[in-house]
Formats: C-alpha cells, sequence, structure tokens
C-alpha cells in the first residue's frame, strides 16, 4: 500500500470533519493544516493557491488535491482501504450504500445551507425568514425520509449493518441542523441515531476542533 502523505485544510464545524472521521476510522496519519478563517479571504494568497474558491477542506495526498469533501471519503476509502467503511457491488446493499452517501450532499445541501444562511451566518438584515422557514421545512422531509427508507425496520445504520460512508455524508448535515437547534422536530428514530454515531470516538476525534 502507499504510504500517506496527507494534508487536511481544516476549520471546526466545516465539512472537513469528514475526510477526516475517515482518516480517524482508518488509522491513517495525517496532517491538519488550519487556514486562518476570515470571512470573504479564508487563508489568504497561500490557500487560494490550493483551493481557489477559498472553502474549506481541501486535501492533498502527495501531489493530488481535491476540494469535495464526500469526494475525500471516497477517495481515501479507495487508495487506502480496505476498510468497512464502503459497501462493496456484491454485497447486498450496494445502491442503499450509493444512495444514501450521495444523499448527504445531492439532496440535502440546499435546504441545510439555505437554514444556516437565513438563521446564523448571514448578518440579520440580509435574512429572508420566509426562505429559511422554507429550507427547515424541507429539512424536515429529508429527516423523515431518513427515518422512514433510511432506518426503517430497525436499522442502526444507513447500509451494510455497520459504519459507512454513507453515515458520514448524512450525519454531518444533521451535526450542521443540530447546531442552529433545527433538530427537535426530527423523528426520534432519526434522534437515537444521531446520538449513537456522534458517541463514536472517531467522530469525538473529527469534530473536536
Amino acid at each position: 500500500m502507499t504510504q500517506p502523505d496527507i494534508t487536511l485544510y481544516h476549520a471546526p464545524m466545516t465539512r472537513a470533519i469528514r475526510p477526516r472521521w475517515v482518516m480517524e476510522e482508518m488509522g491513517l496519519p495525517y496532517k491538519l493544516e488550519r487556514p486562518a478563517f476570515d470571512r470573504g479571504n479564508v487563508g489568504g494568497e497561500d490557500y487560494r493557491a490550493v483551493n481557489p474558491i477559498q472553502k474549506i477542506p481541501a486535501l492533498k495526498d502527495g501531489d493530488t488535491v481535491m476540494l469535495e469533501s464526500v469526494a475525500m471519503t471516497q477517495y481515501l476509502t479507495d487508495k487506502y482501504g480496505p476498510t468497512p467503511l464502503t459497501v462493496t457491488k456484491d454485497e447486498p446493499d450496494f445502491a442503499r450504500y450509493l444512495e444514501w452517501l450521495h444523499f448527504g450532499e445531492a439532496t440535502m445541501a440546499m435546504a441545510v445551507n439555505l437554514t444556516l444562511a437565513h438563521t446564523a451566518l448571514l448578518p440579520e438584515d440580509q435574512r429572508n425568514p420566509a426562505l429559511g422557514h422554507w429550507a427547515v421545512g424541507e429539512f424536515n422531509k429529508h429527516a423523515r425520509l431518513i427515518s422512514e427508507r433510511g432506518l426503517a425496520d430497525g436499522r442502526e445504520f444507513l447500509a451494510g449493518d455497520r459504519l459507512t460512508l454513507a453515515d458520514m455524508s448524512v450525519v454531518y448535515m444533521l451535526y450542521l441542523m443540530k447546531l442552529v437547534r433545527k433538530f427537535d422536530n426530527v423523528p426520534d428514530n432519526v434522534k437515537d441515531y444521531f446520538k449513537q454515531i456522534t458517541a463514536l470516538e472517531s467522530w469525538q476525534k473529527a469534530s473536536a476542533d
């Protein structure tokens, strides 16, 4: 196996948690870089050379540079696996795994991002309460789908009967909604699922700072 030379550009509460969580679970060595988190100019010119849009995270592995957090998780497991964090095409839950892996960004991101923007991130005079209300309603639909489809029949994980990248994708979005106190109306089994997974040592380390 190729020996990793990984640097993760990181800031607390950002999507850098996802690849960091994977590396903690897999026991991969990595270094953290913490660009100055100045609104509108994250990391200055040095970080712009790594990520031209100056968003967190970025990941460097040798000469490879990646900017998308879910793609980073797939890259890490594919390159440095095998690992139980993935579900293989030969397993019954392969399709479920792919669906929930991408659900966290492809489906949930708009509602979560708009909620954050219009309840916390934007200056108060730029927030749109109606848009924020709509976004929370959309998130609640997503939470019900996680409850009724993802965690149906007493499932503790979204696929493969174990922690996988699918959980890491979705749980991070639940975490953001928890941060802005928009989590109270999600179904009880989703609350239990979130509590169980965020009690893991790997999550605690990845989300600590």
